[in-house]
């Protein structure tokens, strides 16, 4: 299983970006995906989960702000991020292989596969 995070960058606070993650080597219509950050210091923070039925879990702290998404047919994770603040910086990385249905809140633990991460820079 291969996970490669892609769409990060820098982008001005109240902005909007979208991040991707393309799936390969597994079955990932058949487990949650998710969505997961880090900074430097702090402990990694279950963001957003999709199960295969198309349910989705999100943190408190983005909840109205980021959808998630899936293109089955593209083996494709998304992660939408709108009125974006500078606490949302951090490094985003996508994880699969996860439950039937998703956490909450959004458990790293219970992910098996992850990608390297794509980094995230909301400035004011």
């Amino acid at each position: 299983a291969q996970l490669a995070e892609s769409g990060g960058g820098s982008v001005e606070a109240g902005g909007s970006l979208r991040i991707s993650c393309s799936a390969s080597g597994g079955y990932y219509s058949l487990y949650s995906m998710g969505w997961f950050r880090q900074t430097p210091g702090k402990e990694r923070e279950g963001v957003a989960c999709i199960a295969p039925d198309g349910s989705t879990t999100y943190a408190d702290s983005v909840k109205g702000r980021f959808t998630i998404s899936k293109d089955n047919a593209k083996n494709t994770l998304y992660l939408e991020m709108n009125s974006l603040k500078s606490e949302d910086t951090a490094m985003y990385s996508c994880a699969a292989n996860g439950p039937n249905r998703c956490p909450a809140p959004v458990d790293g633990k219970l992910f098996t596969s992850w990608g390297q991460g794509t980094q995230v820079t909301v400035s004011t």
